[in-house]
C-alpha cells in the first residue's frame, strides 16, 4: 500500500515539472505585445486622472507602477537629513526625489491647528461633514492624505474627542449661522457681519467653514442690541404696514388698483369681503 501511493506521488510531480516546463517555453517563446506609441501618449496624458479616479483600485495602481517604473533607488543623505530617490523610468529617463528624514521619536501627527478646528467642528458636524469641510480648506492629514470620515473618526478617537450628538430634546446648545438667526429673529447675513465685527462671541474654525454659536450667546443683551439695530434699519422688513398708508390703499382698492410692492390678505379685518375692483380676494 505504501509503496503505491508512493509511486503515485511520483508519477504526480514528474507530470507537474513537465506542464510547468511547457508553460516556460511558451511564454519564452511568445514575444510581449508591443503598446501603440499613440495610445501610451493618450494614457501618459490622462495619467492623473486615472490614477485619482474612485475606481482605481490598489490592484490597478501596482499594475501601472510596475509598467512604467524600473526600479527605484535610495540613498541616506545624512548631513542634509533627507532620503534621496532616484526612480529609473521604463524609457531610460531617470528623477530624483528628495523626502525629509525622519528624525527620532518624531511622528507624523496631525497639526495642532487642524485638531483644535475638529474639536470645534463637531459641536454641530458629523464626521462625514467635518472631512468634507478640511478637504475645502486644502488640509491633509499627518501623512499628507485628504481627509475620509473613516480618518476623522480615528482622529478623534486618538485625541478623546467626543463625537457630534443631536440633542435629545431638540434643543441644540450650539447652532450654525442660519438657525442661530432664528433667535434674535434677524438675517444670518446680519448675524455673520455682527459675529465678524466682534460685536457678538462665536467660532469659526476655518476660512471656509460654517460659523458656530452658542444658544446662551444668543440671548444676551449684546444679541439684542444688534436685533433691535436691524429693526430700525430702513431696509428691515415690515410685517405690518404704517397706519397713514390705510387709507390710501382703501381708495386704490376702491379704484380697483392695488399697488404690487404690498401684500394685503383679504381676510384682513382692515378689508372685510372681497376687495372691491380686483375680482379677487386678494392680490
Amino acid at each position: 500500500m505504501a509503496s503505491e501511493v508512493e509511486a503515485r506521488w511520483n508519477r504526480a510531480l514528474a507530470h507537474s515539472a513537465e506542464v510547468e516546463a511547457k508553460i516556460a517555453m511558451h511564454d519564452a517563446a511568445t514575444p510581449a505585445p508591443i503598446a501603440d506609441p499613440v495610445s501610451l501618449g493618450l494614457l501618459a496624458s490622462n495619467l492623473k486622472t486615472v490614477w485619482d479616479a474612485p475606481t482605481t483600485d490598489a490592484r490597478l495602481k501596482k499594475r501601472i507602477v510596475r509598467t512604467l517604473i524600473h526600479e527605484v533607488v535610495a540613498e541616506i543623505a545624512d548631513a542634509a537629513s533627507e532620503i534621496v530617490l532616484i526612480v529609473h523610468w521604463v524609457g531610460g529617463a531617470h528623477s530624483e526625489l528628495r523626502l525629509p528624514k525622519r528624525r527620532r521619536g518624531q511622528r507624523n501627527s496631525t497639526s495642532a491647528d487642524i485638531v483644535q478646528a475638529v474639536r470645534q467642528l463637531v459641536l454641530i458636524a458629523s464626521d462625514d461633514l467635518i472631512a468634507g469641510l478640511l478637504n475645502r480648506n486644502g488640509l491633509k492629514t499627518g501623512n499628507g492624505n485628504r481627509w475620509t470620515r473613516e480618518r476623522v473618526t480615528s482622529m478623534r478617537s486618538n485625541y478623546h474627542i467626543a463625537v457630534f450628538k443631536p440633542a435629545e430634546d431638540g434643543i441644540e446648545p450650539w447652532l450654525n449661522l442660519g438657525n442661530a438667526a432664528k433667535l434674535p429673529k434677524i438675517a444670518p447675513k446680519t448675524l455673520r457681519l455682527a459675529a465678524e465685527a466682534g460685536e457678538i462671541e462665536s467660532i469659526h474654525p476655518l476660512p471656509d467653514s460654517p460659523w458656530i454659536f452658542a444658544h446662551t450667546w444668543l440671548i444676551t443683551t449684546a444679541a439684542q442690541s444688534i436685533a433691535e439695530r436691524a429693526r430700525q434699519n430702513p431696509k428691515y422688513p415690515r410685517d405690518r404696514i404704517p397706519l397713514n398708508k390705510l387709507s390710501s390703499l382703501q381708495s386704490h382698492s376702491q379704484m380697483g388698483v392695488l399697488m404690487r410692492s404690498c401684500s394685503i390678505s383679504a381676510k384682513s379685518p382692515l378689508f372685510p369681503g372681497r376687495l372691491q375692483g380686483t375680482g379677487t380676494n386678494g392680490p
